[in-house]
């Protein structure tokens, strides 16, 4: 994997101009502008997940994932994405509403149980022939296809079998599953996203529990999880996407990782709200950014954590540093950070008292 390209791939797109072509946004009103404001080398695109726009859950092999598993266990008040918005059966009239709409990519990811139905294993033939059309349908339509490989749904299978994302396990098989698609679309696919907003998957899936595979621990969860533990699995699964990230397939294109991530303004200006707005950031963004580029987790992070945080072994920590070519970002909103050092004397700590701060959502 080449390190001598930083790809910052934003999604969520803001722009700020000082030349004479800028445009400005603001509460709806919204000046005329075209292409030629932007750079020749700016791309305009738009992503999807596979489980909130395929549908056909059971259709051509495919089998659940954790997060069907989740979805019809009635935490969404019923709604699932057994049908979605139809995406299997409507790609071809889909993809030609991006061309109308002008769109230069698309990221989407790839449903691990409809390609490999078993998590590991025989490839399933109908599955890979639909990413096979999908992606010779964008590239005919001038679309560059950018690829997610794992964007919470994980096979079911793999869960059941060994815990999915926090057994070590899980790295060798999506390790496997990385090299089928790198093998069968790389010809064709140049950028490789190999997990959407993993420390959110890590802590809404596995602290607070208001996410797949919905696993948490009182008196942390959001929900009445039946079965996790909110002190530790966080850390653990962070660890094992990282681990899994690192390891995956070279490939010939631009290989990394995607990550949520609020802007953090102190609460008030003073040194204690400062701080804990540092933390934050450490915290959210730190937590992977930190061993991508230095090989290690955050040292406030490991005091904090203690033996709840796993340790890399030096070749792990080799292998990790640098393992990225581009960082993507989700962002949507800006929150304000209050100091709570109270939290560090909790007996029984989570993520967030680890972080001792308050995040404050102000509108």
């Amino acid at each position: 994997m080449s390190n001598s390209l930083l790809l910052l791939f934003v999604f969520l797109l803001t722009v700020i101009g000082n030349n004479d072509n800028a445009r400005f946004i603001a509460y709806g009103v919204v000046d005329e502008y075209n292409r030629d404001d932007f750079p020749p080398d700016f791309v305009f695109g738009s992503g999807t997940s596979a489980y909130q726009v395929e549908g056909a859950v059971l259709e051509d092999g495919r089998t659940f994932s954790i997060w069907d598993t989740f979805a019809h266990s009635g935490h969404y008040n019923g709604a699932n994405g057994d049908v979605a918005c139809n995406g299997y059966h409507k790609y071809k009239e889909d993809i030609q509403l991006m061309a109308d709409t002008g769109l230069e990519a698309f990221r989407f990811s790839i449903s691990w149980s409809r390609l490999i139905p078993y998590g590991r294993g025989p490839v399933n033939l109908k599955g890979l022939q639909y990413y096979n059309d999908f992606i010779d349908k964008l590239i005919s339509h001038g679309i560059q296809p950018h690829i997610t490989l794992h964007h919470v749904d994980l096979p079911q299978i793999l869960e059941d079998e060994y815990g999915g994302w926090i057994s070590r396990k899980s790295v060798k098989d999506y390790i496997a599953y990385a090299d089928v698609c790198f093998r069968e679309f790389g010809d064709r696919v140049l950028h490789w996203t190999t997990f959407n907003e993993a420390n959110v998957f890590a802590l809404g899936g596995y602290d607070m529990g208001f996410s797949p595979p919905g696993r948490c621990s009182y008196p942390f969860g959001a929900i009445n999880c039946t079965k996790g533990d909110s002190t530790s699995e966080p850390y653990i699964v962070a660890h094992h996407l990282l681990l899994a990230h690192a390891s995956t397939a070279m490939q010939h294109g631009f290989v990394g990782i995607n990550l949520f991530a609020y802007w953090y303004e102190p609460y008030t200006n003073t040194i204690e709200d400062v701080k804990a707005t540092q933390r934050a950031h450490e915290f959210y963004v730190g937590w992977f950014l930190n061993p991508l580029v230095n090989g290690d987790y955050p040292e406030l992070m490991k005091k904090n954590a203690g033996d709840r945080i796993p340790n890399f072994t030096k070749t792990e920590s080799t292998r990790i540093k640098g393992s990225f070519d581009f960082l993507g970002i989700n962002h949507y909103s800006t929150l304000s950070v209050k100091d709570n050092p109270s939290s560090l004397e909790m007996e029984i700590r989570d993520f967030s008292a680890d972080m001792a701060a308050t995040l404050i959502c102000v509108f």
